[in-house]
């Protein structure tokens, strides 16, 4: 039902948003709106204001809206309202107009984002986990406890990092450009050092919690202490207790709760580990044996026993200048960002299960919506973002498509015929149900995976 909820009430906030842009830009160059409607077919609420010539509609099917506008094109025009009809006003309204609609979706982002930054949220500080074995960021020399002060593309200015969302930002954005990753870092002793994650020559990027594994970051660092222990369980049979700090497993150091997860997962043929603990300022040794457990296909040893502390946190937060900046620049580098994969997409640099459909929007809205109305509206200006951007691409039945189909008239002094017009829709809206069907078959494969 949350799901369901906030599923419905991020498209509907967003579908009226961007109409609004198209309605408010229109009345304010003088054309007609006869329906603003958010949602397609029968109609289950409609309503007039006083005094004003548009009917508001909510629709059955909430998947879109639509500005219907006084038009020639569409019927007959009465002579003395010619002057209201979109089609009879200057090329510049008539842009304006079109172009409302994705430059709404946009600004919310850009509002949503500052919103954020400027009320504060909580994130892990950009402390790094122990790197999985043959990851990017072990050959690197990412170690345990690492702490990133500053990231950037290699050749460009790098920017402080203040939080560990932080990094992923700048690691998706280097994957997805195929760029170098530049870090800063600062281990527990020591000058800071730099060094480089390389990203270039990968194919077909996908980011997602695989791709963050792959990379060898997708965890915060954690003290390797344990916390509750299961009745039953190996660690309980062992003699562990919760607040033990695992200094050792079978000689190997243990330095992060990232490390110990791997060793003890590691062992499934019911091997004995000999552990060194730190249990109230003694160091003790204890014999563990982990318990194999299939999950989801694999095998893996448990121990029954929480691993781990929260990582610690930090209120990123700025000023109310300061943040509205922050929108501008998140929305132009997510808007930027967004084009450049759908690019990489076309020419096959880049894997089409990057794109997904309701039915995995419909999940992250309910998993935002669980984790806070932060954490919801970060996933409203999101979702705003990649709304915008893909309205305003060149294809036929989008907004950019009749923005080209205005550059032209623009360029030429003359419009399309309906013929050509007619025809390009058709082939916009092939491409269209293509794309939407890639969409939609990647949301059922990560639901069924």
């Amino acid at each position: 039902m949350t799901t369901l909820i906030a599923f419905v009430v991020a498209l509907g906030l967003l579908i009226a948003i961007h109409e609004y842009g198209h309605y408010r830009v229109a009345v304010a160059c003088g054309v007609r709106v006869l329906r603003f409607s958010i949602g397609f077919g029968r109609p289950i609420v409609s309503w007039r204001l006083a005094g004003k010539p548009t009917e508001f509609v909510i629709g059955l099917i909430p998947l879109g809206g639509y500005v219907k506008m006084l038009d020639e094109r569409e019927g007959p025009v009465d002579p003395a309202e010619r002057h209201q009809a979109f089609n009879a006003q200057p090329l510049r309204a008539r842009a304006a107009v079109v172009a409302a609609g994705p430059l709404a979706n946009l600004l919310l982002a850009v509002l949503l984002y500052a919103a954020v930054s400027w009320i504060g949220v909580e994130e892990p500080e950009p402390i790094l986990a122990s790197p999985p074995a043959h990851s990017l960021a072990e050959r690197a020399g990412v170690r345990a406890g690492d702490r990133v002060l500053e990231a950037g593309l290699a050749g460009q200015a790098a920017e402080p990092v203040r939080s560990f969302d932080d990094l992923r930002w700048h690691v998706a954005r280097a994957a997805l450009e195929s760029e170098s990753l530049v870090l800063s870092l600062q281990g527990d002793r020591g000058s800071p050092r730099e060094l480089v994650l390389d990203f270039q020559g990968l194919e077909k990027v996908e980011v997602n919690a695989a791709f963050f594994r792959q990379v060898g970051l997708a965890s915060v660092y954690s003290p390797p202490v344990l916390g509750p222990v299961q009745p039953t369980g190996a660690a309980q049979q062992a003699g562990l207790q919760a607040g033990d700090v695992v200094r050792r497993i079978d000689d190997r150091p243990v330095p992060d709760a990232a490390k110990l997860r791997e060793l003890v997962r590691a062992s499934v043929r019911g091997e004995v580990q000999t552990w060194q603990v730190e249990r109230q300022g003694r160091v003790i040794e204890l014999l563990v044996q982990p318990q194999a457990r299939e999950e989801g296909g694999q095998v893996l040893g448990r121990i029954g026993a929480v691993v781990g502390e929260p990582p610690p946190m930090v209120l990123v937060r700025e000023d109310l200048p300061a943040a509205l900046g922050e929108g501008l620049t998140r929305t132009w580098d997510i808007s930027v960002l967004t084009l450049r994969m759908l690019g990489k997409m076309v020419i096959g640099e880049a894997s089409l299960k990057n794109l997904s459909g309701p039915l995995t929007i419909a999940d992250y809205a309910g998993k935002s919506a669980g984790q806070g109305w932060v954490a919801y509206l970060l996933f409203l200006a999101m979702i705003s973002v990649s709304l915008g951007v893909l309205n305003l691409l060149p294809l036929p039945v989008l907004d950019g498509g009749h923005l080209m189909y205005y550059l032209w008239e623009f360029v030429t002094g003359r419009s399309l015929s309906e013929v050509t017009i007619e025809r390009l829709q058709r082939l916009g809206f092939a491409a269209l149900t293509v794309l939407m069907s890639i969409a939609l078959f990647n949301d059922i494969v990560r639901l069924l995976a």
